[in-house]
């Protein structure tokens, strides 16, 4: 498989489990970024096959603009949270949405949804 993938995520122990997950499903960590700019940057800079964003970074950041990012460059994303309040940053709508803790499972399950098998005919 081997896709790039960015990880979007302020909590280092939480981005370290998400590098150890993708390892396990031998995706590639393209990059960690812990903001919203350092997300950007890595947006801009990369060749990327997905990203994962957490909803809401240090500082008070909330990663709306990281999604219309991806959105802009037709990169694929789920979004993660610690959060079960109502997630009301339109630039978030529709996105797969996998609330922490999450299993490897879970995680593997909504990594493959962002790609989709073709119909068969």
């Amino acid at each position: 498989m081997n896709k790039a993938i960015l990880i979007v995520e302020d909590d280092p122990f939480v981005a370290l489990m998400l590098e150890g997950y993708l390892d396990a499903l031998d995706y590639r960590v393209a990059a960690v970024a812990e903001s919203v700019p350092a997300a950007l940057d890595q947006i801009a800079s990369r060749d990327l096959d997905a990203a994962i964003v957490d909803v809401h970074l240090a500082n008070g950041e909330t990663s709306g603009p990281v999604a219309e990012a991806l959105r802009a460059a037709d990169v694929p994303f789920l979004v993660t949270t610690g959060s079960l309040t109502a997630i009301d940053d339109p630039a978030l709508a529709g996105a797969e949405l996998i609330a922490k803790p999450f299993t490897l499972e879970r995680f593997a399950s909504a990594l493959a949804a962002l790609w989709p098998a073709p119909a068969s005919l």
